[in-house]
């Protein structure tokens, strides 16, 4: 079944406040006061045609779109659609008993953002059909004994055994492991004749989330930010267009497209997807925390790289967490480190001190002295720095816990090529894998000082 990209138009409710003040209270005038206050809750008077549920047979209805578009309502009402009745007395034909499953990445995520949310279940939802939310059973419950249960992806394990007729599923491209997760809750999709689920996310370039899209039973809506401008603020959109109008995070963040790898990048997203991991398997041997520091620690610096690596007792490395720290003074960004060095119970801290020289050294002996602590110093090129560290990947021997976007898209824009911008969260990573797997064989590409 073929995508669409978000149709063109204004939904009735744009169209009515374009209409000159007098002419839309003439227009409100003519609407008895309790039509007026049911406008509130009419899906079909603020959706965009973009917005609106695909007509004819699909499985999955993925809407790919950027930060704003309106994601999370257009979930919220299509639950609305699927599990209330026209009163709270008397259910839709087929609403009765429906079972969904909600899933986004963790319980606080689902609760925060799809069930409590200014644009979730509960807020979209008139007074007389709000369903019980009930946050101890983890449920919502319809006066017409529908049912919505909600899920963790980041514990795909929940999915196993609960069954239902629908699912909304939210923001699956932050989902750690989230193949995984996936496919546990389509194996639970199959109560009733007709089993759908609705996936909303802003998308990252994932596998198995182009093989989704890809699918002849999904149907998928793109669509961008300034698509829903007309209910977000001017100097918002004035400022995202400023700051990432033509940059890459922009393509992907605000207009919703799904980006490739640079030709040439020494990883791919294909390279990292494959060995993404929920948790690190039985217990770590080591846990190193990298410092990769700016020059300076002004408005215009760069940023701080800080990334928490463990090697686990399966003799893999596990890239822990991307703390990066953006236009910090020295004191903060090693605050940073050092907080993380003990959260983790690390074995050893590592920074670069190429330009850091003995500033590096001199924080950590005073604002914590028992750290054990590494200086490495860059003799060769960041290239040459990062080929080894990619060969791991390449063999398998690395995995990232969950996902960290920015890093992820700093690694598989890199290059090497002269005017890149300086990756420093990859930075950051290179030197913790290095003193995690390549040190004891001779410790390629660093020389101690």
């Amino acid at each position: 079944m073929t995508g669409r990209n978000a149709a063109p138009g204004v939904s009735p409710a744009e169209k009515l406040a374009r209409l000159p003040s007098s002419r839309r209270a003439a227009v409100l005038d003519q609407l008895p006061a309790e039509d007026c206050r049911a406008l509130f809750y009419d899906w079909s008077f603020w959706a965009r045609p973009g917005q609106r549920t695909p007509e004819g047979p699909w499985f999955c209805w993925l809407v790919l779109a950027g930060r704003g578009f309106g994601k999370t309502r257009m979930g919220a009402e299509w639950v609305r659609a699927q599990m209330e009745g026209p009163t709270p007395l008397t259910a839709a034909p087929g609403t009765a008993g429906r079972r969904l499953a909600l899933i986004g990445e963790t319980w606080a995520d689902v609760r925060g953002v799809m069930v409590e949310g200014d644009s979730g279940i509960l807020a979209c939802s008139p007074p007389d059909r709000r369903p019980v939310f009930e946050p101890s059973r983890r449920r919502l419950t319809w006066a017409n004994g529908a049912v919505a249960e909600i899920f963790a992806a980041a514990e795909p394990d929940q999915l196993r055994g609960p069954q239902h007729h629908l699912a909304w599923a939210d923001e699956i491209a932050k989902w750690p492991a989230g193949d995984v997760a996936w496919a546990n809750l389509l194996m639970g999709l199959r109560l009733g004749d007709a089993p759908r689920v609705m996936a909303t996310t802003t998308p990252r370039p994932l596998a198995w989330l182009k093989r989704l899209a890809n699918d002849p039973n999904t149907v998928v809506t793109r669509g961008g930010t300034l698509d829903n401008r007309a209910h977000l603020a001017g100097p918002f959109l004035a400022e995202m267009e400023r700051q990432y109008g033509r940059t890459r995070i922009g393509r992907q963040e605000l207009n919703g497209e799904i980006l490739e790898d640079a030709e040439g990048a020494l990883w791919t997203r294909a390279l990292i997807e494959d060995h993404r991991v929920a948790r690190v398997p039985g217990s770590c041997r080591r846990t190193v925390v990298a410092v990769d520091p700016p020059v300076t620690g002004h408005k215009g610096s760069d940023a701080c790289g800080i990334v928490i690596a463990a090697l686990g007792e399966d003799g893999r490395a596990y890239v822990l967490e991307d703390a990066t720290l953006a236009r910090a003074s020295p004191a903060t960004w090693m605050a940073r480190a050092l907080a993380l060095y003990g959260r983790y119970d690390a074995d050893r801290l590592v920074a670069e001190v190429n330009n850091g020289g003995d500033l590096v050294e001199t924080l950590v002996r005073q604002m914590a002295p028992e750290t054990a602590y590494r200086p490495v110093r860059a003799s060769h090129g960041k290239i040459a720095r990062a080929e080894p560290v990619a060969a791991l990947y390449e063999r398998g021997l690395v995995a990232h816990v969950g996902a960290w976007p920015e890093l992820e898209d700093q690694m598989c824009r890199f290059t090497g090529q002269p005017g890149e911008t300086s990756p420093d969260r990859l930075d950051a990573l290179v030197w913790a894998l290095t003193e995690l797997m390549l040190c004891p064989g001779g410790r390629p590409q660093v020389r101690r000082l």
